[in-house]
């Protein structure tokens, strides 16, 4: 395993959409391994194939208090949401140190693979429908700051900025 470098916003290749999986193989398997634990050095609940450079769909969320509770996510999409929305604040491992509010829809039902290549579908509410969608938006190149107005965007961009020439 090994902890794989996150791409920050703006980086262009944070808007590209990523493609299905076509086989859960033993690459697949390591991906994910790695992702998680890039995922819980960061320290973060969810991460997109996409925020560490590889254009695939596979997410993975871990919301448990004791980080021993991973949930993958491979090819995900929404097949059923409810008409209700709910607004909470989301962070995101690409655009660190931003926090704002985003609209999402209140429940989901999901179906994805899992490492065995098996379909499932799972309900989530809350927290879970939440990180579910903020990641799936990432496969889709779609980063939480581009739900914010253009005036926050340009903020948040000269925040990146500035977090970057810190970082050189």
């Amino acid at each position: 395993m090994a902890v794989l470098d996150i791409l920050r916003y703006p980086d262009t290749r944070l808007h590209t959409v990523a493609k299905p999986v076509a086989q859960v193989d033993e690459r697949v398997r390591t991906l994910v391994a790695d992702m998680a634990q890039t995922m819980y050095a960061a320290p973060g609940i969810g991460l997109a194939a996409t925020q560490v450079n590889v254009h695939e769909q596979v997410i993975v969320i871990d919301l448990s208090d004791a980080r021993d509770h991973l949930q993958v996510f491979i090819n995900p999409e929404i097949i059923a949401h409810s008409e209700e929305r709910a607004d909470g604040e989301e962070g995101c491992l690409s655009v660190p140190g931003i926090y704002d509010e985003v609209e999402r829809f209140a429940r989901i039902t999901v179906r994805a693979l899992n490492l065995d290549g098996q379909s499932f579908e799972l309900e989530a509410s809350g927290l879970l429908a939440v990180c579910i969608q903020h990641e799936m938006d990432h496969l889709k190149g779609k980063v939480f700051v581009q739900y914010l107005s253009r005036l926050k965007q340009s903020r948040i961009r000269g925040k990146m900025a500035k977090l970057d020439r810190q970082a050189a």
